[in-house]
């Protein structure tokens, strides 16, 4: 336990255990408050899922037994009528309305922290009834928590004027990306000759492999750059696009340098040998990869659409990172072949500022706004959002 920190029952609410880069985090700031003495449940709508065996120990896991996460509700009332956490922190935006009803019918007196990861969806991508249907849910349900954690302020700006939420509701916490052991992950071995020394140099991508991360357009980025020099790119990452991908990089000649080997458990040794990261989505969040590539020291290229990419490079020097526009394969192939160029003329490594993104600046500021940090008693916050609480 810290300084300043009081033993807290704190609830982590996830719709599924699917492998996704919410349940991910939720998982890590599980272990980080049960190790800092705290008592952590973690509250699963559907039992079962891929990261079922990553769950770290000191976590109790309750199972609400749900075919949907929306069947959820009556035993997520129960859970808090029986249980009285001080504090239920959810995320994903389904998952996050259900926490508000629930918080309102059990009446349990519990903190209700939503965690909000990405930008809201474009209104030119939303096809459909359900995303409107569930954007006015968002609208009127999100004013009914205690507060709302955007992981960018991007993200928080975003929550403010397509949601109308009282600023005061919002506050920016990025995520726990950097963690204690990041050196000694970069350093693992890599038995591959692609990243073997005097190999051509190697441009990372890591992600879903899904039409929001456009890797399309790096794929073409990559043939601009590889017309004029050697040179190799490997995506880190499974999803739906791998077929349309591995077709494209045949349809462009590049199928021979291009490599896509699927989900990897330490993307850190990849990161730390190759020349150039580049980050093609069409909008993000908090873009992890990008951070935890300039953890390890690797120049670094991203598209500058919504979300948090310009707030990460804020600050660096123009020849550690470059921003360029989305779906732009030409300004995104002429930033990395200006990434390569600064590589081969400086040192291999370069050190960009991460400190925002450590684990210990985000646990801490987690901690404070879920009631177990010293100078944030429960009132204080529950007088922010009491005039809104069931009234929208």
């Amino acid at each position: 336990m810290n300084l300043g920190e009081r033993p807290t029952h704190i609830a982590l609410f996830l719709p599924t255990m699917d492998d996704g880069g919410a349940e991910h985090v939720m998982l890590q700031l599980g272990s980080c408050f049960s190790a800092r003495g705290h008592a952590v449940d973690l509250v699963v709508a559907i039992p079962g899922g891929p990261i079922e065996s990553k769950i770290p120990p000191g976590l109790r896991v309750v199972d609400l037994a749900a075919r949907r996460t929306t069947l959820a509700l009556p035993a997520l009332v129960r859970y808090l009528r029986r249980e009285r956490p001080a504090a239920l922190l959810s995320t994903l935006e389904h998952s996050n309305i259900l926490a508000v009803c629930a918080g309102w019918l059990s009446r349990a007196g519990t903190r209700i922290v939503l965690r909000e990861a990405s930008v809201l969806l474009p209104r030119a991508q939303m096809h459909g009834l359900k995303p409107y249907v569930q954007r006015a849910l968002m609208r009127l349900f999100y004013r009914g928590s205690t507060q709302v954690i955007a992981v960018a302020k991007g993200v928080e700006q975003d929550l403010i004027t397509g949601l109308g939420l009282p600023p005061r509701m919002v506050r920016t916490i990025y995520n726990p990306i950097v963690g204690p052991d990041v050196e000694r992950l970069a350093a693992a071995p890599l038995h591959d000759p692609w990243f073997a020394p005097g190999a051509p140099p190697v441009v990372l991508g890591v992600g879903r492999l899904a039409h929001e991360k456009d890797f399309s357009s790096l794929l073409r980025a990559f043939a601009q750059v590889r017309a004029s020099r050697p040179v190799r790119l490997v995506i880190l990452g499974e999803g739906a696009e791998r077929a349309s991908l591995e077709a494209l990089g045949q349809n462009l000649g590049i199928a021979q340098d291009l490599r896509l080997p699927g989900f990897e458990q330490n993307p850190f040794r990849f990161m730390s040998r190759s020349s150039v990261f580049a980050l093609s989505s069409i909008f993000e969040g908090l873009p992890g990869a990008l951070i935890q590539a300039m953890a390890c020291g690797c120049r670094v290229v991203s598209t500058d659409g919504p979300g948090g990419s310009r707030e990460v490079l804020q600050g660096c020097e123009r020849s550690h990172g470059r921003l360029v526009p989305t779906r732009d394969p030409a300004a995104l192939a002429d930033a990395i072949a200006s990434m390569l160029d600064e590589t081969a003329r400086g040192p291999a490594r370069v050190r960009h500022r991460v400190e925002r993104f450590t684990e210990q600046a985000s646990v801490d500021q987690y901690l404070e706004v879920l009631g177990a940090r010293a100078g944030a008693p429960a009132s204080a916050l529950a007088a922010d959002s009491s005039d809104t609480d069931g009234r929208s």
